[in-house]
């Protein structure tokens, strides 16, 4: 996985998949989209994606949106 930690992927990995930050950690790992394309696409600071990513914190009702409509798009 270019671009991100082991350790990253084994949070998102252990992080519940119901939580849209933890699917999109998933997808951009996946596609190994980096960190700092999601952070400038969403407007936020790259610890708000890690946190994100490893399901720490739940993405506000604007973003949950935002992300989800990423994921359709993308796929």
């Amino acid at each position: 996985m270019i671009g991100y930690s082991q350790r990253v992927v084994q949070v998102n990995r252990k992080a519940d998949i119901r939580n849209v930050g933890v699917q999109l950690g998933r997808f951009c790992i996946s596609r190994e989209i980096p960190v700092v394309d999601v952070m400038d696409f969403f407007g936020v600071t790259k610890q708000t994606v890690y946190n994100w990513f490893a399901g720490k914190y739940e993405p506000g009702n604007l973003f949950t949106a935002a992300i989800t409509e990423y994921l359709k798009r993308a796929r």
